[in-house]
């Protein structure tokens, strides 16, 4: 009777994964590899890895900004789903990021077909051993629905595809620091919860022809602490490629041209952390930025991403110690080098001239005159070619920040604590009145913005000069002390020198307004005032008289110059609100 229940048992499994051909193929494969699933049916493939495996989780992190819900699905063989269960596993934590421009869609049907392989034939769960994976199907998902043909028109494939923005008209991957939109709230909330110890982010290229199905890029320059900088350089990279190349695909380095040629050389650059993996190197962590090419056909490009995310998880799972112990060796040191001993924070950056020679598999091309644009126009051929580039690889720091004991932020900004709180910085509120000796910054009368809105901000470009100040600090203000992990992220945002500092991205502008000015018949009295009481001043004034003629000249500097040291003169005009502490005094 046993027998013949194991015998009806085995007939009934037999049947049921006799349909898992069928009913695990991705619609990607179901469309002959030429088309990608909607948002819903999307999340019902995701879905049903859920329901199937017990090592594995969707999750809603929040709402887009037309109300769709934001998913991460997680793979765990502790059934760790969560941030604080996930850490107490001691394994690495990997983040596949997919879809921050929805028409660059290829990672989340190599995802679909990754986490089949690992959770449903199980050919490799072995990955789960070493690691907790955690992928995110769709970021931008309203723009993923804006599903049209012609959505990017230098790009080969799917049939149909998303919108490079939100429903915002938003860049997500320039959003990282400022904040702006719900979804980049919502990443950040969970991103800093989880802190992943690899981020990898999933793109297609525009650019030139090439043989190239794959393209990369990983933070390793003078933005990445000089230990993680050597062990992704010479251990990460090299297996990459090697296991790419094994596989059949030609990788190189981001084609981020020097010129309007490529002859002219490359240059493998540093990414600001208003983008993704610029963003997640402040943390001190392993960054992979793939961008397949736009040109191979989606088939080639899905299957390329899959295969660099398999290397990825390869690399971890014959690293999953080191890559623990060297990340929470680089936080350490990164901390106690930039507050204990003082060390700058480099904050810009400027390529070399100094290149090596890389040699560039394109294809060739000629240039024809165009009756359209009345230029000569790139005509590429099918000829394979190879030629020797420059690659410029070598950067110098040339601007760099210390950090202050604490900073001060009055309670008008606390819009800024609240996005300070999506990185993960912790603030407190001054409770009692307390005196201090702060710096100030104070910005120059001649600063410019930008003619047109980046992003939806007017952005600055100013100079300042510091100074000191004893100050009496009112109850209400936000103290917060650089002594945390995302110590990097704090300065980029509060330091003005910082290209996506706050005051960069003009949550400043308005200090830039002077507010208050004079009638001429009134600052005649009291500039004659001024002028007969005080003998410094008047001689101050004559002397510029003699010195300036456009000054002598000038009615209106002339008053102003009294206006200026006169006590109805806003000296708040032009001065930082954010305050850097130098010492407390009591």
């Amino acid at each position: 009777m046993v027998r013949k229940l194991n015998i009806v048992l085995l007939l009934i499994i037999n049947l049921i994964y006799g349909q898992i051909p069928n009913y695990w193929s991705t619609y990607f494969e179901k469309s002959n590899f030429l088309e990608t699933p909607r948002y819903s049916e999307t999340i019902e493939y995701f879905n049903k890895l859920d329901k199937h495996s017990e090592f594995g989780k969707i999750i809603s992190i929040g709402k887009s900004a037309e109300g769709r819900d934001i998913y991460i699905f997680i793979a765990s063989k502790d059934k760790a789903f969560t941030s604080r269960k996930a850490k107490l596993t001691g394994k690495p934590i990997i983040f596949i990021q997919n879809g921050i421009h929805a028409g660059e869609i290829d990672g989340k049907d190599a995802s679909m077909l990754l986490l089949r392989e690992i959770l449903v034939t199980k050919e490799k769960f072995h990955f789960l051993d070493d690691m907790i994976l955690v992928i995110m199907p769709i970021f931008n998902v309203d723009g993923h629905e804006r599903f049209s043909p012609y959505n990017r028109i230098n790009q080969n494939g799917p049939e149909e595809m998303g919108w490079r923005t939100n429903a915002q008209n938003l860049n997500l991957n320039r959003d990282y620091m400022k904040a702006d939109s719900p979804e980049m709230k919502v990443w950040l909330k969970f991103f800093n919860e989880w802190l992943p110890q690899v981020f990898v982010d999933c793109h297609v290229t525009n650019g030139a022809d090439y043989q190239y199905e794959l393209t990369y890029s990983s933070e390793k320059h003078n933005n990445v602490h000089p230990i993680l900088g050597h062990w992704i350089k010479n251990e990460f990279i090299p297996f990459l490629e090697l296991e790419m190349s094994k596989a059949g695909y030609k990788i190189a380095p981001y084609m981020w041209f020097r010129g309007d040629e490529v002859e002219k050389g490359i240059i493998d650059g540093i990414t600001p952390p208003r983008f993704s993996t610029g963003y997640v190197a402040l943390h001190n962590r392993i960054t992979l930025l793939i961008e397949t090419h736009m040109l191979k056909d989606y088939k080639t490009r899905v299957f390329a991403t899959k295969e660099m995310i398999e290397a990825v998880l390869k690399k971890v799972s014959q690293e999953r110690k080191n890559i623990i112990d060297l990340i929470e060796k680089v936080e350490k040191l990164s901390l106690e080098e930039l507050v204990y001993e003082k060390k700058y924070l480099p904050i810009r950056f400027q390529t070399s001239q100094e290149s090596e020679k890389f040699t560039f598999f394109g294809y060739k091309y000629n240039k024809v005159p165009s009756i359209i644009s009345g230029k000569d126009k790139i005509v590429h051929t099918n000829e394979k070619i190879e030629m020797e580039i420059p690659l410029y690889n070598k950067h110098i720091t040339i601007d760099s920040v210390n950090a202050p004991p604490a900073y001060l932020i009055p309670p008008a900004y606390s819009n800024l604590v609240d996005i300070l709180k999506l990185h993960g910085i912790k603030s407190e509120k001054i409770r009692t009145r307390k005196k201090f000796i702060v710096e100030k910054y104070k910005f120059s009368e001649n600063t410019t913005w930008q003619r047109r809105p980046f992003e939806g901000r007017i952005q600055v470009n100013t100079t300042y000069e510091i100074f000191q100040d004893t100050v009496i600090i009112p109850t209400g203000y936000y103290y917060i002390n650089p002594y945390q992990k995302n110590i990097k992220v704090l300065m980029h945002l509060l330091e003005p020198k910082s290209s996506d500092s706050f005051v960069a991205w003009g949550f400043f502008n308005s200090i830039f307004e002077r507010k208050e000015y004079y009638e001429d018949y009134v600052m005649e009295k009291i500039a004659e005032e001024m002028y007969n009481s005080n003998e410094k001043l008047r001689i101050e004034f004559e002397n510029k008289i003699k010195a300036d003629s456009l000054f002598a000249n000038n009615p209106n500097l002339r008053l102003e110059f009294f206006y200026r040291n006169s006590p109805y003169f806003d000296k708040e005009w032009l001065v930082y609100p954010v305050m850097r502490v130098v010492k407390i005094l009591e």
